[in-house]
């Protein structure tokens, strides 16, 4: 007796659910291995031999080369991603370029008026003004269990830093620089997360690299920064900076905003704090407390947490 296949029975948008869970779990690796990456940059501006915003220059510059070439090679493939072709289409890759900018500038400017470790933290806040301006302004509705995952990875950042912070009248303006650094990711994070929508990472790493470039490097020469290094050390360090961290790092987390909502996404790069005090102990031999340890761990419960909360 002839029986029905069982592909027949099959409910196509099972297949389709399947294959967007797939390629929700891929982008999540994508993302924290992403954080990972620009956990590392702290680390190479510690070694850099030249100014802050001088090294943020090189940090696109590097990047630029890596990232060009990815485009063109997709250009020449069967089937070519969508390029900007309109003017709406360039502002909006200008404005996230812009966005991006003004978090390295902002945040390297902040370190000059408070503790590294107070600017580090404050600018790990942009996942409270990504979640505020997509629930303002986007409309999107988050679950308690996804803001209770916020809370917890925003906690654990600051017993994380905690012992390091310095509450202090004299820095409030450093530290109010590090709030305008986290207004500034998060605006990056919110246009790359909707830009992903119609454009490949590449196409984006590369005309937001652009307009960041075109715009740090004349503040690294009003800056009075020299911006070349004195050794083939420093070129090394910089040169890293911009692979791993940039065209690495960056590249993968503006890979996941296409699959992940851009809320989520920003609550996971809270990874990067916990991540760069362990780079810190086994590469600068900086000691590494136990509330360091405990902070570490509740931003992986927050994340986790949160992860939960936002499927």
């Amino acid at each position: 007796m002839p029986t029905t296949p069982p592909a027949a029975n099959a409910d196509p948008t099972d297949h389709d659910t399947a294959a967007s869970e797939a390629k929700a779990r891929l982008a999540l690796i994508g993302l924290l291995i992403g954080a990972l990456g620009i956990a590392l940059s702290p680390i190479f501006v510690r070694l850099s031999e030249i100014g802050p915003v001088a090294t943020a220059f090189w940090r696109i510059g590097f990047a630029m080369p890596v990232v060009f070439a990815w485009m063109v090679l997709e250009s020449w493939s069967a089937n070519p991603p969508r390029r900007p072709s309109t003017r709406r289409d360039y502002l909006r890759l200008i404005w996230a370029g812009l966005f991006f900018a003004g978090d390295l500038a902002v945040w390297h400017w902040s370190i000059q008026f408070t503790s590294v470790a107070n600017s580090t933290l404050l600018a790990n806040f942009a996942p409270i003004f990504v979640t505020l301006v997509a629930w303002a302004i986007f409309k999107q509705r988050f679950s308690r269990t996804f803001i209770g995952g916020l809370a917890l990875a925003i906690g654990g950042a600051v017993v994380l830093m905690g012992e390091s912070m310095n509450l202090s009248a004299s820095h409030l303006f450093g530290d109010a620089l590090g709030i305008v650094t986290a207004m500034f990711y998060a605006g990056y994070i919110l246009s790359v997360g909707r830009l992903r929508a119609e454009f490949s990472t590449a196409t984006i790493m590369t005309w937001t690299g652009l307009v960041s470039g075109l715009t740090l490097l004349p503040l690294a020469l009003l800056s009075g920064e020299s911006l070349a290094p004195p050794t083939l050390y420093g070129w090394a360090v910089l040169a890293a900076l911009g692979v791993i961290s940039h065209a690495g790092g960056q590249s993968l987390i503006a890979y996941a905003l296409a699959h992940l909502p851009p809320a989520f996404s920003s609550v996971s790069l809270l990874l990067q704090p916990a991540a760069a005090a362990v780079f810190a102990w086994i590469l600068l031999s900086e000691p590494l407390s136990f509330l360091q340890a405990a902070g570490a761990v509740i931003v992986l419960a927050g994340i986790f947490l949160a992860r939960r909360g936002s499927r």
